[in-house]
């Protein structure tokens, strides 16, 4: 891999995306770089991922406009996909995976962390999506994520305007989870991917598909696949073991993600 690392820390899995020169810009090698680490985690000993830029200036400044500034239609529709394709991986990745958003998150980066199930900040960062100055609509997901996260006059403002967020107004409108120090961003990231990783996997799995698809259903139908999501975890050694603790009032030993 030449743009992207990964580091395996327990049951927590460190993507990075290491491009600092161009402020870690995605092109497509960068972008089939990422798709390929998430094709290559280990699902069976990883129970939540974290996703961050190197570097302390920026989490993903954006696209390579260097690469899309002489793309036709086609190619533009096929750039658009790629990465469309990869944040979608992201977005229904079977473990949750947690944003750790270090400087600018502009374009392709504020669409990468929105696809994130948790995103953190640092106080140094930028969020915004700045394509219509750029003569071009936001082609990762931009238009429709940003609306579903903030109330959407806003997330047309920020879109029609391209206008810019520092990281207390991302806070605010809820578009972030915590804001943090620089030097705190990464640890406190790790710290909850951590909390997560020691709940069970199966049953953490479950929630994260529940969400994501429920909110495409009405309720009734929502309800229906929580309820076969909730049933489906009495088939699993980790409900077992854990309200077997409960009942004994001890701690679980430790869940076997089966």
């Amino acid at each position: 891999m030449n743009f992207i690392t990964y580091e395996q820390e327990g049951f927590i899995g460190v993507i990075t995306i290491n491009r600092p020169k161009a402020l870690n810009a995605l092109n497509s090698e960068v972008l089939k770089e990422l798709d390929a680490t998430l094709n290559g985690v280990d699902l069976e000993n990883t129970r939540a991922l974290v996703l961050t830029g190197a570097g302390d200036k920026s989490f993903v400044a954006g696209a390579d406009i260097g690469e899309m500034s002489t793309l036709t239609k086609a190619e533009g529709e096929a750039f658009g996909k790629i990465g469309n394709d990869v944040f979608r991986k992201i977005e229904t990745f079977p473990i949750p995976v947690i944003a750790a958003v270090n400087g600018f998150a502009l374009g392709g980066g504020c669409e990468i962390a929105m696809s994130c199930d948790i995103r953190l900040c640092s106080d140094t960062a930028t969020f915004g999506q700045p394509e219509v100055g750029l003569g071009i609509t936001p082609g990762f997901g931009g238009t429709q994520r940003l609306a579903r996260l903030i109330p959407i006059g806003k997330a047309k403002e920020i879109i029609y305007g391209a206008v810019n967020i520092k990281a207390d107004e991302a806070y605010r409108l809820g578009l972030v989870n915590a804001v943090y120090p620089l030097e705190e961003l990464l640890p406190a990231a790790k710290k909850l991917a951590t909390k997560i990783a020691k709940n069970a996997p199966i049953a953490v799995r479950a929630c994260k598909k529940a969400i994501n698809e429920g909110l495409d259903l009405d309720m009734d139908q929502a309800i229906i696949l929580e309820e076969k999501l909730f049933g489906s975890c009495f088939e699993s050694e980790d409900q077992r073991e854990g309200m077997k603790a409960f009942l004994e009032k001890r701690k679980v030993e430790g869940f076997k993600n089966r």
